[in-house]
């Protein structure tokens, strides 16, 4: 019987739908039970005998997926991949996989948490009347505010939509824009520079590649109001995490709003000691629905993948297609 390795700690223990479709298929799940995201050194451990693995957030490098060439399949439960060695996959002929069109709702949720949440002052406010004081003031609003979104791809369209419904002027960076999203949903389409210079919360909903690493830096900080706020549910990379620490600092922008970090989990971190941050632990793209339907499309994946089937739309690594093998 084929194994198939569940990594993700929130999959652990949880009787859903990806676990009937592997088992149905004839798979045996491997939990590694640990509480929390593996370690290289932990991964490369669970993977001994695994066919196929669907995968959170953990390290597949080279190295692990060398020192496993049994492996045919990386089925992310989640739309990123900068976590795997796609490059290396490819060379071993295993397919990586996403979950497309599964996380955008949840993502776009949480953002609008935390973009709440630092208008409102929801963090200091909680702790002032717990502590027993009576902190009231003057919150901002979202309405009538200009909302930017760095990406308009799946999730980015979603934000825009709840944008709009909030009452918010909505201005969008892509590098390969939906013009007619755009046109149809309210979006004013502009330069990245435009967007940092006019937004008044600052979403980011781009992947991490070389050309987005540290777009947020020292000089595009530069460019912001100082009121606005700055919001990343994307990728810690895209944010060059010392310019941003000295911006806030210095009261260069308000405040910002991080799920994600350079390192995760980012241990101490002086950004821990601001009061302008809201953080919370790369959890935008999990709420009980999507962490379902995402591991839904991964185990479909790798039960299609199993049965000599090519699921197109989310195999990220398409050169591998003409050598697979399970």
């Amino acid at each position: 019987m084929d194994k198939v390795l569940i990594a993700p700690a929130p999959l652990a223990g949880i009787d859903a739908g990806f676990v009937h479709v592997l088992r149905d298929a004839g798979f045996e799940l491997v939990y590694p039970n640990r509480g929390g995201q593996l370690s290289e050194d932990e991964l490369l451990t669970f993977l001994g005998g695994v066919k196929a693995a669907v995968a959170g957030s953990e390290p597949y490098t080279a190295k692990v997926l060398e020192a496993h060439p049994q492996l045919r399949v990386v089925a992310r439960a989640g739309v990123g991949y900068d976590a795997v060695d796609v490059d290396a996959a490819t060379r071993l002929g295993m397919a990586v996989t996403i979950a497309p069109g599964t996380n955008e709702g949840s993502v776009a949720e949480h953002t609008f948490c935390l973009m709440l949440a630092l208008a409102k002052r929801l963090v200091p406010q909680h702790l002032g009347v717990k502590a027993g004081g009576w902190p009231r003031g003057a919150n901002l609003p979202l309405r009538g505010r200009t909302l930017g979104i760095a990406g308009l791809g799946r999730i980015g369209k979603a934000v825009a939509i709840r944008g709009h419904a909030f009452g918010m002027k909505l201005l969008a960076y892509d590098p390969v824009p939906d013009a007619a999203f755009a046109a149809s949903h309210h979006v004013t389409l502009v330069p990245f520079e435009r967007l940092a210079a006019e937004s008044d919360y600052l979403t980011l909903h781009l992947p991490a590649t070389k050309d987005s690493r540290h777009l947020i830096d020292r000089r595009t900080l530069s460019l912001m109001k100082p009121t606005a706020y700055l919001i990343n549910t994307a990728r810690g990379a895209v944010i060059h995490e010392p310019d941003l620490l000295d911006a806030l600092r210095n009261k260069r922008i308000a405040g910002a709003g991080l799920d994600v970090f350079e390192e995760e989990p980012p241990g101490k971190h002086p950004l821990f000691e601001l009061d302008n941050v809201v953080l919370t632990p790369h959890a935008a793209g999990v709420d009980v629905q999507s962490r379902d339907d995402m591991a839904l499309s991964a185990a479909q994946a790798i039960v299609s993948l199993s049965r000599g089937e090519w699921p197109a739309e989310k195999v990220v690594n398409p050169e591998v297609r003409a050598d697979f093998r399970w």
